[in-house]
């Protein structure tokens, strides 16, 4: 078995140096999928570029540990701010808010990598997001951008594995999805209601919730955490409710069925 994980990974590691032969750019958020891709492609001596979106519907505590990362890596890293609210029909959330949002964001990539001489743009789509629903993967293929992990079959689960023999520290970092995953579709997004469940998910991960998504209908905050976590949850609830309150939802909820990525598909 090892050997074939080791095959595979020498396989990435041959397919990123081929690609980065004109110059790569990295969409990287610091995450574990974009983490390995990065890393891989900075000991190849080519010429790479990490680049970062600071965006309304991405959580702003990721930006300084995303730096820190390229910075250890030795990759140049540029931080790319773009306001999904100049977009009316992402904030209105339809079923294909997804492909809308990732085709805003990389077609200003694409153009950025173009303007200084990079010819390729990757990403780190993984095999398993193939598997969920996901249509900005549509957005990806009709930009060019190239997805090296999905198009060698490699799940989540072997990207933890690899980053941890490459020593890459955030390789057990829980996924840090979209905000607006976190309201049904169709239901209009606002500044105000983002800045409440970024609140409301800190004050859940201060609880020792690591993984943790605050889902939200109208005035009721439901709470999915995975299933070893509900005594945390019900041990705190006094304090996680008055906090939760305090926040500005009316009903605080614990989902029973726990945790589970894309509950809101």
């Amino acid at each position: 078995k090892r050997g074939k994980e080791m095959n595979k990974l020498n396989e990435l590691k041959g397919f990123i140096d081929r690609i980065a032969d004109d110059g790569l750019c990295i969409a990287f958020s610091g995450g574990v999928d974009s983490s390995l891709i990065l890393r891989i492609a900075s000991e190849t001596g080519k010429r790479v570029h990490a680049v970062m979106f600071r965006t309304s519907l991405h959580p702003a505590a990721d930006e300084p540990e995303a730096r820190k990362l390229a910075q250890e890596m030795g990759a140049q890293i540029t931080v790319m701010e773009i306001d999904e609210f100049s977009n009316p029909d992402i904030l209105k959330n339809p079923v294909d808010r997804c492909y809308l949002c990732k085709k805003m964001l990389f077609e200003k990539l694409v153009e950025f990598a173009h303007e200084n001489g990079y010819k390729t743009v990757a990403d780190g789509t993984n095999a398993d997001d193939h598997n969920e629903y996901r249509p900005g993967i549509q957005a990806l293929g009709e930009l060019g951008v190239v997805s090296p992990l999905a198009e060698l079959g490699i799940t989540k689960n072997e990207v933890r594995h690899f980053a941890k023999e490459l020593g890459i520290r955030v390789h057990n970092k829980p996924s840090a999805p979209c905000m607006a995953t976190r309201f049904p579709y169709n239901t209009e997004i606002t500044r105000e209601s983002l800045e409440k469940v970024e609140l409301a998910e800190n004050y859940l991960k201060q609880c020792g919730l690591e993984v943790c998504r605050l889902r939200v209908h109208s005035d009721i905050a439901r709470i999915e955490v995975k299933e070893e976590d509900f005594e945390k949850v019900l041990i705190n609830r006094k304090n996680i409710a008055s906090e939760l309150k305090k926040i500005g939802f009316t009903y605080i909820t614990l989902d029973i069925e726990g945790f589970r990525s894309g509950s809101m598909d």
